[in-house]
């Protein structure tokens, strides 16, 4: 489906238009709201899980106790083509300095199904009757080191937005030459506004404080099977949440579009940096 960009351009970026609108690409933008009401099943930042009664707690590979990032119920959610209509996908991470990234690996890049210190659990059909849910949750410790203190709702709404600044994929989609525009910060800035790359989101493009580390696998394959967002956490502190990675940093997940198809999330590739 070809987008069209609804805002008129500098003449500088006016000419590669086209190119532009080439990229665009739907996607969710999420808000986090108050979270007085925020139930079992809702999407949430933080906070305890949906998990249905005799489900195993997640943990960790040597048997530490993961916590929940994040929980979409896609019943709340618009319709993002390729991904869930329905069910409760949940996001897990350690509680440790690192929340849960090995860094030395670049977050495993060419092998993303190692799910060491974090963990993907999707519920396609949840149950919906209180009884038979897990409600008591004093077995799981407080975390010591988690980006998200506290719990809130969240709200949902589709966008579309051109590729953004610092995807591996910039330069080869939209050539070199545009580089040497943002030498121009107004220019840079218009096209930031554009591309609306920070933000918490599912789907479009992502962002990054320092640089996409997709661009490091070794396998040059690889790149182009984890080109999905799966889910950007942003940075994020205000009187609904308080979310920090690191030092204003920016967490996601990345999936291969046919796995995503399949609802297959075991191969998931997380990341996160900070300035």
């Amino acid at each position: 489906m070809n987008y069209k960009l609804e805002c008129s351009l500098s003449p500088e970026l006016e000419k590669y238009r086209d190119r532009i609108e080439a990229t665009i690409k739907p996607y969710i933008e999420i808000q986090t709201q108050n979270n007085d009401d925020v139930n079992w099943w809702q999407s949430k930042f933080g906070g305890l899980p949906y998990l249905p009664k005799g489900f195993e707690y997640p943990k960790t590979c040597d048997g530490k106790y993961l916590f929940l990032l994040a929980q979409l119920n896609f019943d709340e959610i618009p319709p993002l083509d390729g991904f869930p209509d329905r069910g409760i996908l949940q996001f897990y991470i350690a509680d440790d300095d690192l929340y849960g990234l090995d860094f030395g690996n670049y977050a495993n890049v060419d092998n993303p199904a190692v799910e060491q210190k974090f963990k993907i659990i999707y519920f396609p059909q949840p149950d919906f009757q209180v009884e038979n849910i897990i409600t008591n949750y004093d077995f799981v410790p407080e975390p010591e080191y988690f980006p998200v203190q506290g719990c809130c709702g969240l709200q949902f709404t589709k966008k579309y937005a051109p590729i953004s600044t610092n995807d591996y994929q910039f330069t080869e989609l939209l050539g070199s030459e545009i580089h040497e525009l943002f030498m121009n910060h107004e220019i840079e800035n218009e096209y930031l506004e554009i591309s609306q790359s920070v933000g918490h989101k599912i789907g479009g493009y992502p962002d990054f404080t320092q640089e996409d580390v997709r661009q490091y696998s070794s396998n040059p394959e690889q790149k182009q099977k984890l080109d999905i967002l799966l889910l950007q956490m942003d940075t994020d502190c205000n009187e609904t949440v308080d979310l920090m990675w690191g030092d204003t940093g920016v967490g996601n997940f990345f999936i291969d579009e046919s796995a995503l198809r399949e609802l297959d999330f075991s191969k998931v590739l997380y990341n996160w940096d900070c300035a």
